[in-house]
This record gives C-alpha cells, sequence and structure tokens, in this order.
C-alpha cells in the first residue's frame, strides 16, 4: 500500500476564527499535515488549504473530510486534489 498527498480546504465559520488556534487543532487532529497556507476568498474571511500525506486506504478522505469538519470553528472541510506520492 501506498500514499497519497491530499490537498484539503478548510472553511471557518466565521473571519473571526483565531486561524493560528485553528492551525495547530487541525495538525493535532490530523498527523500527517505537512503545510498549511491561508487562501484569501473574501469579506476578511480566508480559507486554510492543507496538505497531507497519507495511506492510500479506500475510504481514508471521507473519513478525513468528517474528523477535520469536527474541529471547533470549522465550518466544513472538503478534499480538492488526491495525487500519488
Amino acid at each position: 500500500m501506498g500514499s497519497v498527498a491530499v490537498i484539503v480546504r478548510v472553511m471557518p465559520e466565521s473571519p473571526d476564527v483565531n486561524l493560528e488556534q485553528l492551525k495547530k487543532a487541525l495538525k493535532q487532529k490530523l498527523p500527517g499535515i505537512q503545510e498549511i497556507r491561508e487562501e484569501p476568498i473574501g469579506f476578511g474571511l480566508k480559507a486554510l488549504k492543507l496538505l497531507a500525506v497519507l495511506n492510500d486506504a479506500g475510504g481514508e478522505t471521507d473519513a478525513i473530510e468528517k474528523s477535520l469538519s469536527e474541529v471547533a470553528g470549522v465550518e466544513r472541510a472538503e478534499i480538492i486534489e488526491v495525487t500519488l506520492t
């Protein structure tokens, strides 16, 4: 079984969410995170784009979306790209 690189877009609940604290919470929830970037959306709201390297197991991506969506301050998490490493 190999590994895949996954890019996830995480939308905060509001522009008032502390992004630095949110980044720390996301890294604790998903240890495979390699990089986090901020992406301006509009009206002061910024999304976070995560790059994570994970096992290439069936159903893994759905579990990641659900797990990250449960973090306090996250409105939703969606996988936008998956590629082999």
